[in-house]
């Protein structure tokens, strides 16, 4: 019976003690608790008068704002057709010497290659045999014409001299054509002087892009030698979907960059703008030409360009008023009932501090800011085009300054809440 007696006592014991924890626990977690309402917005941010002095925050309004705007888009650099060249030779032979290789700077008719063919010979030979002919036909016309005049001779004699003379001159004239297609002067010809090396020359004047041949290659019409592109004509092939079309026309002005080395930016300017679609994307080709240095620019490169459309007056802010949080742009308003402005020597925003006082603990002057989600337009001179995705009031305070620091704070926060 003693022994039961003792045990009832300790079983008493321990639940009193366990009372007296539980009820002590629960009051130890009070104030967290407490704590964690007052935190309640997660989509602030309270900053202390030495944290926005260090940072240097700033505010101000959301402003109306003269900005150029700039319709971004792609395209590719293109050389047009008539500044390209492929460069063949109309007769057939054996490649002799070449003069150039890729990279080369060559002018408009400047010997590239030459060839040789004994056939160029025969065609030769056979113009100066003409010029013979021609010379007998002429003088057995005139003699039939003599005939004639004394009703000694035919007059059919002096009608087939007569034929005969015009189809040698006929075939004088296929050689010497023949002759000038090879590069060669007719009249520059006689029996002992023969050619049988022809060159090949350039059409336009450019750059060599690529040889095609090699030295004792034999070519033939459809053989390419080489290619050659002039740059000077360099021009943009932009793609411009139809909903933006209307706001283009000729001579605006446009800045871009290689889409693979976007270190140095570059200008054109809109010459035509294309009608019809391209395919099923439903973009217009719009072309401009490219204007000043074109150095590092070759046919067929990617660009990313920007065109200057007309100024229009927008609700803007400061660039780096605006973060980034998950793909959302927003900006930071102040939410302080009793914070005081003062508008200071510097023109800018000076700010009086919210006097906050908690329970147990000293003063502490600070601000609160609360995110308000914005959707971004146009940028120019620093500034950026915004729609506000939540209203504020008209005159709200915002920061101008060193924002992304606010976003930091306000992060750091949320982090520690949980």
């Amino acid at each position: 019976m003693k022994k039961f007696l003792i045990i009832a006592i300790i079983l008493t014991s321990l639940v009193s003690f366990t009372s007296c924890g539980s009820k002590s626990t629960a009051e130890a977690a009070k104030p967290e608790e407490e704590h964690t309402d007052e935190h309640e917005n997660k989509n602030t941010a309270t900053l202390t008068e030495e944290q926005i002095k260090s940072i240097g925050v700033e505010l101000g309004v959301i402003e109306d704002k003269q900005l150029t705007a700039a319709l971004k888009t792609n395209g590719v650099l293109k050389v047009p057709n008539q500044n390209k060249a492929t460069v063949n030779s109309i007769y057939s032979g054996v490649i002799k010497s070449l003069l150039v290789q890729p990279g080369n700077t060559v002018r408009k008719g400047q010997v590239i290659a030459a060839i040789a063919n004994p056939d160029f010979i025969q065609a030769q030979s056979e113009y100066l045999n003409i010029n013979a002919k021609i010379a007998l036909a002429e003088l057995e016309v005139k003699r039939q014409k003599d005939l004639n005049a004394g009703n000694a001779g035919a007059l059919k004699n002096l009608q087939s001299a007569e034929t005969e003379l015009r189809t040698l001159r006929t075939l004088k004239s296929t050689y010497a054509q023949q002759i000038q297609l090879m590069g060669i002067n007719p009249a520059n010809l006689s029996n002992g002087k023969l050619i049988s090396v022809l060159a090949i020359t350039s059409p336009i004047s450019g750059v060599v892009s690529d040889v095609m041949v090699k030295m004792g290659g034999y070519v033939d019409v459809s053989t390419i030698v080489a290619e050659i592109v002039d740059n000077s004509q360099l021009h943009l092939d932009l793609f411009v979907y139809e909903k933006d079309l209307p706001k283009l026309k000729n001579n605006q002005l446009i800045h871009f960059t290689l889409t693979n080395n976007p270190g140095k930016e570059y200008d054109a300017q809109i010459y035509s703008l294309g009608s019809s679609f391209e395919g099923a994307s439903k973009a217009v080709t719009v072309h401009a030409k490219v204007q000043g240095d074109k150095t590092g620019l070759i046919d067929g490169m990617s660009i990313t360009a920007a065109i200057s459309l007309e100024r229009a007056t927008v609700s803007a802010v400061p660039t780096e008023a605006i973060v980034t949080i998950g793909g959302q742009d927003f900006i930071f308003m102040l939410t302080d009932k009793h914070a005081e402005e003062e508008h200071g020597a510097d023109g800018k925003d000076s700010i009086k501090h919210d006097v906050k006082e908690k329970p147990g603990h000293e003063k502490e002057k600070g601000l609160t800011f609360e995110i308000v989600p914005v959707a971004k337009g146009t940028t120019d001179v620093g500034y950026t085009e915004i729609t506000l995705l939540k209203e504020i009031p008209k005159d709200a305070k915002i920061v101008v300054k060193g924002a992304f620091f606010v976003l930091a704070k306000m992060t750091n926060t949320g982090e520690h809440e949980h």
